[in-house]
């Protein structure tokens, strides 16, 4: 009796002892939240941390206990070298690689084969230097005005000639972008960099074969500071206007495609029609040097696309499938339109229409289905054959390259249709067609006022076609003194 009693005694106090610790303990089905946690969920984060060195420790059951997740960025940050993913990078550079060759050669061969002999140099050199300027001007200011939150409409001066844009081996650290955190920020820089060369070198092929040299190089230096970097802060960092509203735009089609498109048909009318324009035939030069550029393009693509989901992950996986079959589907198309109209299909109209599909995927291709890119490259190759001829001859514009039928037609078609076809399931988001016109409408207006003005001034200050003579000998010789060759 006396064993029997101790025992019961004993197993009093284990209960009591039980019952007093558990009011200490946060258990998974109770989550109360302690006086201490409330005090401190309330203070910055180093008063937090110091104020948790003096406070009682409380204790936690087992299984809440886990890692603290890392707080989202809001800005550039240095972080620990540790964070940064390899297969994300190394794609990243892969990717920059890929933007980079679009234009170099891949702009440079697309517009030469297309123009005629005696301007061919002149289209090619306009692609080297513009990647050599706006490199200077992205590593000086672009960047910082695009990617760095200031305010919605704008970004700041924090990485005026790359500062901050660091790599500390000893201490660690290194620095990254609040839109690209897996990645280090000097290859986001240069991915995006990329996209600011291209889109210059596309509105080239609207004004080519009558504009100085020299009064290119102020346009496209103003242009890529005063429209392209603006316009990318508004879709693509967190903060602009545009992107807080809604707008679509995975990969371009606004920032790149409709800017380029707008400001070169604001260029056509501005700088009138080539000598000859309608009297006499505009021969291309070399189309296998246009069919090898947009073999260029359409590979270069990939990484326009499938880099912009800044991972080597699943999402970029399905931008890859969608931007090549979108291309197929806008080569078919634009060549049965040829076919239906004109009885034949051409080479041209065959490059034209992949270059096509391409573009009006961009916007769409981290949003859609494999199913919805044969949709939307069909509908891109048939709309923008349409905007190289039919509409061309409405607008009455010498596009000599037809920059506004193909980029500025296909990026308003992808947009919009971005709009009706993005999939919540894919990419966690739904698309909504009005918020999409906004954004199209947006950038239209602003690259067309912005445009027209920088062309005025320019103009008045240097002057903007060359002499009649010099562009009947042709630029490669009046302005540049070279020969493309027999």
């Amino acid at each position: 009796m006396h064993v029997f009693g101790q025992k019961w005694i004993l197993i009093g106090l284990l209960c009591s002892s039980l019952g007093a610790w558990a009011q200490t303990v946060v258990l998974p089905n109770d989550l109360k939240v302690l006086p201490e946690a409330k005090e401190s969920a309330t203070l910055p984060v180093n008063e937090t941390l110091s104020t948790a060195t003096t406070a009682t420790p409380t204790i936690v059951a087992p299984a809440s206990v886990g890692p603290t997740p890392p707080l989202a960025l809001t800005r550039p940050s240095m972080v620990s070298i540790d964070s940064i993913n390899g297969a994300d990078t190394a794609w990243m550079m892969t990717s920059t690689a890929l933007v980079l060759m679009m234009t170099l050669p891949g702009i440079a061969l697309f517009y030469g084969g297309m123009v005629r002999k005696k301007n061919v140099i002149n289209a090619m050199a306009s692609a080297v230097a513009i990647t050599a300027l706006v490199s200077l001007l992205w590593f000086s200011v672009g960047y910082s005005i695009a990617f760095t939150p200031n305010n919605p409409w704008i970004g700041g001066s924090d990485r005026f000639w790359f500062e901050g844009l660091n790599y500390m081996k000893d201490a660690g650290k290194l620095s990254v972008s609040h839109i690209a955190p897996n990645v280090p920020e000097s290859v986001y820089a240069m991915f995006q960099l990329t996209f600011a060369i291209i889109t210059p070198a596309l509105i080239v092929g609207a004004f080519v074969e009558r504009m100085h040299f020299t009064a290119m190089l102020w346009f496209i230096g103003l242009w890529s500071l005063l429209v392209y970097a603006p316009i990318a802060h508004w879709v693509w960092e967190p903060g602009g206007w545009l992107a807080s509203m809604g707008v679509l735009d995975f990969a371009g089609g606004s920032v790149v495609h409709i800017n380029a498109g707008v400001s070169g048909l604001v260029c056509a009318y501005i700088l009138g029609p080539r000598l000859g324009y309608k009297r006499e035939a505009f021969e291309p030069f070399n189309l296998g040097l246009t069919m090898a550029g947009a073999g260029l393009l359409w590979v270069g693509w990939f990484g326009f696309n499938a880099g912009s989901a800044v991972a080597s992950d699943g999402r970029a996986g399905l931008a890859m499938a969608v931007t090549h079959i979108a291309a197929a589907a806008g080569a078919l198309s634009w060549m049965f339109g040829e076919l239906l109209i004109r009885r034949r299909p051409s080479l041209l109209g065959l490059c034209s229409g992949l270059v096509a599909g391409l573009v009006a995927i961009t916007p769409a291709a981290g949003y859609v289905s494999p199913g919805s890119a044969v949709l939307i490259g069909a509908v891109a190759g048939l709309m923008c054959y349409w905007g190289a001829t039919g509409l061309k001859r409405l607008l009455k514009a010498d596009d000599s390259l037809d920059v506004f039928g193909v980029h500025g037609i296909g990026g308003i078609v992808g947009s919009l249709m971005t709009g009706v076809l993005a999939s919540k399931t894919i990419s966690g988001v739904t698309g909504n067609l009005m918020t999409q016109l906004i954004g199209v409408g947006a950038v239209m207006f602003y690259s067309a006022a912005v445009t027209t003005a920088l062309l005025l001034l320019i103009k008045a200050v240097v002057g903007l076609r060359v002499d009649p003579q010099e562009e009947l000998d042709g630029m490669d010789i009046s302005v540049h003194r070279e020969r493309i060759g027999t």
